[in-house]
């Protein structure tokens, strides 16, 4: 089930009406009481959020500006941000990392994506693969390392994981280490003893522990049970976008008073985010994430040279440029999402990926006089004909794409020239949750 849209669309039962009162209230809290335990949500936990939803709504000092339909979006914001955890605020000096966790929780593909994240961050980064337990983990690690170009340390045949980090320590000098521990099917005094043994050796700043999303309320336990063996600092939640037991997990790791670390959010390298309570619960509830949108444009200016989008000459090259560094910013649903359009058909984002792929190949297609010079394509009409031959799309797509160029070009013009029109452009991307 998806937590975020159910929790949506109880919310909009009551944003949605013209007049709130009590009853409303408690109806609503009702709706998020099924909600979150459909989500796999601790009762017990529910329940105590479900009362403090109700008092602090209901608590009219409390509302000051705001209107009672306002004032309860808040309310429930708030305890749900209260519910999930802090924010975790990743230490960016030269540390050591231990991972550990049961198999099938993704802690090696995990492991990647941290080196990664860090390796973004400007640090020399390397990895040990000291899980002996499960065959292939050590090819599949030093293939990901590879991937993301980090170094990494094993020896092979050694069957005891300590040796391995023992051994590794005395070549590695990257400011971030990070290893990776075997698994097991369920904890046990084997892999706690192991554990132990690596920790003494590693000596580690930080320890994570990876649990999946799909496990709920039990990733509490296993936050429980492995810290009886070895100190956690944090916990990173994987396969959380697939998941509709993914709030249990999240709530039932909190309540543990163990923080969360990562939170994984797809397949790819790129795909760990810093664990944000607030945003993730923003995300959840439609409230646009304004500061997450900012800073994935700022880290595509990074690895992009972009100072061409900024030059006077609007043209085709310059659009296509721009479509390009959408790409960029990952899937249409996630930079919707932080737009707080996070309930757009599926269909109609799977239909605008299409299009962005499209708009290349025609663009691609045309000379670079007529990139430069797009009013040629308007007035001889034969270009459009060759231009749809050579990307494969029908001419009605390139018209349908120039009219688009022309559309933002008239716009960004306006930008330029109207300050009144560049305030309101700026007033919508500054806007919360609009309630009716």
């Amino acid at each position: 089930m998806d937590l975020g849209k159910k929790l949506r669309e109880a919310l909009a039962k009551l944003t949605n009406k013209p007049y709130v009162d009590e009853a409303e209230v408690k109806l609503l809290v009702k709706e998020i009481q099924r909600v979150l335990i459909s989500s796999d949500v601790n009762i017990k936990l529910v329940f105590e959020l479900s009362k403090r939803i109700e008092k602090n709504a209901l608590d009219k000092e409390k509302m000051k500006e705001l209107t009672l339909k306002e004032h309860v979006v808040k309310v429930v914001y708030d305890e749900l941000t209260s519910l999930m955890g802090e924010t975790y605020h990743p230490r960016l000096d030269k540390h050591r990392c231990l991972v550990v966790g049961l198999y099938g929780s993704g802690k090696t593909t995990s492991i990647g994506k941290i080196a990664y994240f860090y390796k973004s961050k400007g640090m020399k980064v390397g990895v040990i693969a000291a899980d002996t337990d499960r065959p292939a983990a050590q090819d599949q690690l030093e293939q990901l390392s590879k991937q993301v170009g980090v170094n990494f340390y094993t020896t092979r045949g050694e069957k005891n994981p300590a040796k391995i980090v023992k051994n590794a320590l005395k070549e590695a000098e990257e400011d971030i280490i990070i290893v990776d521990s075997a698994g097991r099917n369920a904890f046990d005094e084997k892999l706690s003893k192991e554990l132990k043994e690596m920790n003494d050796v590693l000596n580690p700043d930080e320890t994570y522990l990876v649990v999946s999303a799909d496990i709920g309320q039990i990733a509490g336990k296993q936050a429980e049970a492995f810290r009886q063996a070895v100190p956690i600092t944090g916990v990173i939640v994987t396969k959380l976008e697939g998941s509709g037991k993914g709030g249990g997990a999240l709530s039932a790791v909190s309540a543990t008073g163990t923080k969360i670390a990562f939170i994984g959010t797809g397949e790819k390298m790129k795909d760990l985010q810093v664990y944000d309570a607030s945003r993730f619960v923003g995300k959840l509830l439609g409230i646009p994430d304004i500061k997450g949108l900012l800073e994935k444009i700022e880290t595509i200016q990074k690895e992009e040279d972009l100072s061409k989008l900024q030059t006077e000459k609007f043209n085709l090259q310059t659009f296509y440029d721009q479509l390009k560094a959408a790409k960029k910013m990952g899937p249409l649903g996630d930079v919707f999402g932080m737009m707080g359009m996070a309930d757009l058909p599926k269909d109609a984002l799977r239909q605008s990926e299409e299009k962005l792929k499209y708009f290349e190949a025609i663009i691609n297609s045309m000379t670079l006089y007529e990139k430069e010079n797009p009013d040629i394509l308007k007035k001889e009409r034969d270009r459009i004909e060759r231009v749809a031959k050579g990307s494969g799309r029908p001419a009605k797509e390139v018209k349908e794409l120039l009219a688009q160029f022309f559309k933002v070009e008239k716009m960004m013009k306006m930008f330029k020239k109207d300050r009144g029109f560049k305030k309101k452009v700026e007033g919508m991307m500054k806007g919360g949750l609009k309630l009716s």
